[in-house]
């Protein structure tokens, strides 16, 4: 039988349109029918690429007995976690309060006034080894909502209340007190054998890794570097990493990053690329530079939308078996390649008759100290081949704004270290694409994009990393309207998102659909927060345009920021990083140059030396007035009819300008890295 959501377009919800269960999506309709028949909703939300969403779909979801029991007692809706990350946001907060955790699939019962009074994830059909079963759950609910219904209705209020309550400030301030607690809960967290923070299950979680980078160089401090520079490595050697075909799973179920939770999502490849590029740039490590080309790779190959953009990610099952694209026997390998090929495969990547996981193999480097070589990178895409007729791959195929954005972050810094020019033209491309399908007639931003259908009004994420986007391409470009799409973005997230009496940003818009709280997330997760990148943006901003309302707006979110980082620094990884543009020595080049182009001795330096801190604007008579309306201290700056001429802002003041760009060079280093002129180098201000 079909249900309601035979029309929609997301995948995840296509999956469930035939199942026995009469689902709606989220909508106006299935709070009104359960309204009129006076029942409770029975809230399921999750994604098309979850391994446990399809356990507990084929379990339950397909099961007619379950089917009756929801169909009888319960009006039921089916959500995309990606499609409304602010439904996902406002229940999973209740389940992280109702049990101490939380994930997908989402499970949540509640009042047609949508106060939750159940909350929980994955259940099985029935009750067993202690865990309590889908249909007893329901049959218990069934008679408590016709016996004591009164109870769960105060039970769904108290929570609801709860989640409005208002937050009691800190009293905390951006500070190095702040920074310094947060890498030192990152220390205590390190596996000093495996990498990466706590025990398995164990996820990449980037942006510790680009905080601690940056802190590494600010603070000369060995111990962060070595910590970045391990995960890294561990990560790239383990299992965790596709060898055969690139890219990263979500995460390890084990301690040394071997056995993942096969999906590939995009947003994690996003951030992986690029903090595997900044720390190329650092360390020059080839192993890190590898990983880049062949996770971009991986992107560009498999995860390209048929209109442009780029799609969500790819599952984790095969035939319903999870991993079974990604694990090869021995004898399969035998098969493909020749005999001493074979061998020499089998032992590079740790392939045995017996086998690491289940009986067949995941390939690895963990016990390899070699990188690949041509002949294994060879062999690699003869695999590789051979895994695409052997069995498939589901891919979502959404295109969401605030993930490509994060792709185009990547693309484009990675470009830039990595020396790739063609990567730079797919993250414009991905820009465009944004612009053009997933921006409206206003210029508001859209969440999602899907056969020729973009919907859902844009939450934080998409325009603060959107915003993010736009910044960095115009730090690679130097192409004006980039910068100027920016602050344009940025004012509307100021406009729509701004809490203006306790400071930070709200999850959805003023305008947008009104749940039952309006959270305002500053966890840097397995994302960055909204409120984090907003930081980021804004100081970025500050210091581009010299404009008084961008230091405002930093000052403010940073003091936010703050006030909730205080009991758990090392939770709020990317506010810290963030915090750095502000705490630590920083500096600002304006670069006025009579040709229409950055110089190409200053690219090659800014390619060539890891600079955190350091912005740069390019003033020529081509976009002089178009600078001046974003930037407007920019028109104070003459421009040469001949050659360059640089001026340096630092400490809030202001070189009187030079061409001599060895002197230059210098004063960039001491400005940022103090007297010694070295990355990490001691600014006076270390303990």
């Amino acid at each position: 039988m079909s249900n309601q959501l035979k029309d929609q377009k997301s995948p995840y919800l296509l999956q469930h349109a035939e199942n026995p269960v009469f689902w709606y999506p989220w909508c106006s309709q299935a709070f009104e029918t359960a309204r009129q028949e006076e029942k409770p909703i029975f809230l399921s939300i999750g994604y098309s690429t979850c391994h446990w969403c399809h356990v507990m779909a084929h379990e339950s979801f397909e099961n007619e007995e379950i089917a009756r029991i929801l169909n009888r007692s319960f009006v039921s809706i089916k959500v995309d976690r990606e499609e409304r990350p602010d439904i996902d946001a406002v229940y999973m907060t209740v389940c992280q309060a109702m049990t101490g955790s939380g994930g997908w699939p989402l499970t949540i019962l509640m009042t047609p006034k949508q106060n939750p009074f159940y909350a929980g994830t994955y259940l099985p059909r029935h009750s067993r080894y202690g865990y309590l079963g889908l249909s007893e759950l329901l049959l218990r609910v069934e008679k408590l909502w016709q016996e004591q219904r009164e109870k769960l209705e105060q039970t769904g209020k108290e929570i609801s209340s709860w989640l409005k309550s208002p937050r009691t400030p800190s009293g905390a301030e951006p500070s190095l007190e702040l920074v310094r607690r947060g890498a030192e809960e990152l220390f205590r967290t390190f596996d000093s054998r495996w990498g990466g923070f706590g025990r398995a299950p164990k996820f990449p979680t980037p942006h510790n890794l680009t905080f601690l980078l940056c802190y590494a160089q600010k603070e000369q401090n060995e111990k962060a570097m070595q910590i970045v520079t391990k995960t890294l490595e561990c990560m790239a050697r383990g299992g965790i990493y596709d060898q055969i075909g690139g890219g990263f799973s979500r995460y390890s179920t084990d301690e040394q990053w071997l056995i993942p939770h096969f999906e590939k999502m995009l947003y994690d490849n996003a951030l992986l690329i690029d903090v595997y590029a900044q720390a190329y740039q650092v360390t020059g490590n080839a192993l890190f530079l590898s990983v880049v080309r062949e996770t971009v790779s991986y992107v560009l190959r498999e995860l390209p939308g048929a209109e442009g953009g780029f799609c969500c990610g790819q599952d984790a099952d095969s035939e319903g078996v999870e991993g079974k694209y990604y694990m090869l026997t021995k004898e399969e390998v035998f098969k493909v390649l020749n005999e001493k090929d074979a061998e020499d495969f089998c032992r590079f990547f740790d392939i045995t008759k017996e086998g690491n996981f289940e009986g067949k193999n995941i390939p690895n480097l963990l016990r390899q100290p070699d990188r690949k070589d041509r002949r294994m990178e060879m062999l690699c895409r003869q695999i590789y081949h051979y895994r695409l007729t052997r069995t498939s791959l589901h891919r979502d195929d959404k295109i969401l704004t605030a993930w490509n954005s994060l792709m185009i972050v990547a693309l484009a810094k990675a470009s830039f270290l990595c020396r790739e020019p063609a990567w730079l033209k797919d993250a414009v491309k991905a820009q465009q694409f944004v612009e053009t399908h997933l921006t409206d007639e206003r210029g508001r931003l859209y969440v999602r994009y899907r056969d020729k259908e973009a919907a859902f009004s844009g939450n934080l994420e998409d325009y603060a990393y959107y915003a993010w986007a736009l910044l960095e391409l115009y730090q690679i470009t130097w192409n004006a309207d980039f910068l100027e799409k920016a602050a344009r973005i940025a004012k509307e997230m100021i406009r729509w998102f701004s809490d203006s009496r306790q400071g930070g940003f709200y999850l959805y818009a003023s305008d947008s659909e009104q749940l039952i709280s309006r959270p305002k997330e500053t966890w840097d997760g397995a994302l960055p927060s909204g409120n984090s990148v907003a930081a980021h943006i804004f100081s970025l901003l500050s210091d581009l345009t010299g404009e008084e309302i961008w230091q405002k707006e930093r000052d403010r979110t940073m003091q936010y920021l703050a006030e909730e980082a205080a009991t758990s620094p090392s939770g709020h990884s990317f506010a810290l990083f963030s915090m750095c543009s502000l705490l630590y020595p920083s500096a600002q080049l304006l670069c006025a140059s009579a040709e229409a182009r950055m110089p190409q001795k200053l690219q090659d330096f800014l390619c060539q030396n890891s600079l955190p801190g350091l912005t740069v604007l390019l003033l020529t008579p081509e976009n002089k007035e178009q600078l001046t309306r974003i930037a407007p201290f920019t028109a104070h700056y003459p421009i040469p009819d001949r050659g360059v001429r640089y001026y340096l802002c630092q400490a809030h003041g202001c070189s009187a300008g030079s061409e001599d760009f060895q002197k230059l060079a210098g004063s960039l280093k001491v400005s940022l890295f103090g007297s010694s002129g070295t990355p990490g180098a001691s600014d006076g201000s270390n303990p």
